[in-house]
């Protein structure tokens, strides 16, 4: 029996990706889950951010 593909949509551009990062990037902002185009813009030069784990679509 095939597993179906998971998909989540990114918190910040609302684009589904099969993987997808955990998290913050604002001061007292809560945790999301963030496509790489965006974590890459949210992680580069920010004081805030900070990584909590990958999320994948694929479970071992």
């Amino acid at each position: 029996m095939g597993r179906s593909i998971r998909v989540k949509p990114c918190g910040r551009c609302s684009q589904t990706a099969a993987i997808l990062y955990r998290v913050k990037y604002e001061e007292d902002g809560n945790w999301v889950f963030v496509c790489r185009e965006c974590w890459d813009m949210v992680s580069l030069d920010n004081p805030f951010y900070v990584y909590g784990g990958t999320w994948k679509a694929k479970k071992k």
